[in-house]
């Protein structure tokens, strides 16, 4: 069973940074793609940001500029750096993957890590 970890959430103040990490207990190289998804009260869970295994990257629009993507892959981790944190970047930000499997697109998420900024 694949395993997502991940670590970094907290509360900051608005134009502040933080670092979500998520580790992977499978090779990078086997999933699709790997990436963020967020999900504030009230709201239908969001992509923040996602990056392929290729190196493609796609963000919302609502953090172009602000958030960056990355990956180790050598430790089967991938990143999400977030500047200029605004008061409605506030969610629990869960890491995904997915890979096709028989056939199928299977999706993985880890347990979420709580983001809080406060203005």
């Amino acid at each position: 069973q694949v395993q997502l970890v991940e670590s970094g959430g907290g509360l900051v103040q608005a134009g502040g940074s933080l670092r979500l990490s998520c580790a992977a207990s499978e090779r990078f190289f086997s999933f699709n793609s790997m990436g963020w998804y967020r999900q504030a009260p009230g709201k239908q869970r969001e992509l923040a940001a996602v990056i392929t295994t290729g190196g493609p990257t796609n963000y919302a629009d609502s953090v172009k500029g602000r958030f960056t993507i990355s990956r180790d892959t050598a430790n089967n981790t991938v990143y999400l750096q977030m500047n200029s944190l605004k008061s409605e970047d506030t969610a629990v930000y869960y890491c995904h993957a997915n890979r096709w499997t028989m056939g199928r697109l299977v999706d993985y998420w880890g347990q979420g890590t709580q983001v809080t900024v406060s203005s």
